[in-house]
């Protein structure tokens, strides 16, 4: 039954485990251990940066505040960056199937812990809540600072890539696999050269692809798009940032040329500083020494 629940059909099938196990998470040593193995887990493959998406609503929703799960995360954090030298950014992502009322009020709430967060960011259920739904909230997080983000084009139709990046301003399309079918959209993205997140194993457990040979991620990438590999809930979607690369290769059968320039393409796409990046790109181009 348990392994059953793990075989999703969509989006929505997911979600709504997702959301059952979160209920577990109560206190604020539940908050670090739930980020300290997940930083571990970072650190055992290598990943020396990484920019996470945590959702307050599903929490404060259940009566589980920010100085509960902030607390928490500030403590494995600190922690890796000690032991393991990883860099971490925090992305405060609003719920999209709640109004926007409720994403205004979780982004003034989060106001004592600006400090700990890096950008913005939309997720949750992508049919039937456009980006437009969200405009107000993202002008305000702008207004304060923050980097842009927004799930789009991963169920949704590239109208919602559109309306990310015309409505909300996004610096950044999360999955976006679904740009590919409107080539004006696909021309805009390569020359603007606006990062595609994409999450290839995620794909296939919630059936946006049926195979991974059929995922077309290096058609994107062969079009010139800034196109990035991540891991999207791995502990549902079975694999970590390594999984999913050795999924591709061994699907897809991956160049050491085209592992470098995905690589590369993280950094370019993360929001390091301009100096950080181009470290980072001088390594990768070097490797190995």
């Amino acid at each position: 039954m348990i392994t059953a629940a793990y075989e999703f059909d969509n989006l929505q099938s997911f979600l709504d485990l997702y959301y059952q196990g979160s209920n577990v998470l109560l206190d604020e040593d539940d908050f670090y251990q739930l980020m300290w193995a997940y930083l571990s887990k970072c650190a055992e493959q290598n990943v020396v940066h990484t920019e996470i998406m945590f959702d307050p609503q599903t929490h404060t929703q259940r009566g589980i505040d920010y100085p509960v799960f902030m607390a928490g995360f500030a403590r494995a954090i600190a922690q890796a960056k000690t032991r393991y030298g990883i860099s971490v950014y925090l992305i405060l992502s609003f719920l999209r199937h709640l109004d926007e009322a409720s994403a205004i009020e979780t982004l003034a709430a989060a106001k004592p812990y600006y400090s700990m967060i890096k950008a913005v960011g939309l997720d949750s259920s992508e049919l039937g809540n456009p980006p437009e739904k969200f405009t107000q909230v993202f002008a305000q997080a702008k207004a304060l600072g923050f980097k842009l983000v927004a799930h789009a084009g991963e169920e949704g139709p590239p109208a919602y890539i559109w309306g990310a990046l015309n409505d909300l301003h996004v610096d950044r399309i999360d999955h976006g696999v679904r740009s590919q079918e409107d080539p004006v959209l696909m021309e805009y993205l390569r020359d603007k050269q606006i990062p595609l997140t994409v999450c290839p194993l995620s794909n296939v457990k919630l059936c946006v692809v049926d195979d991974l040979a059929e995922h077309n991620i290096l058609s994107l990438l062969e079009q010139g798009l800034l196109v990035t590999v991540n891991s999207d809930d791995p502990s549902y979607f079975g694999g970590y940032m390594n999984e999913n690369f050795i999924g591709l290769n061994d699907t897809l059968s991956l160049t050491e040329t085209t592992v470098k320039q995905l690589v590369a393409n993280s950094f370019t796409a993360s929001f390091l500083s301009e100096t950080e990046k181009q470290t980072w790109r001088e390594v990768i181009t070097q490797y190995p020494r």
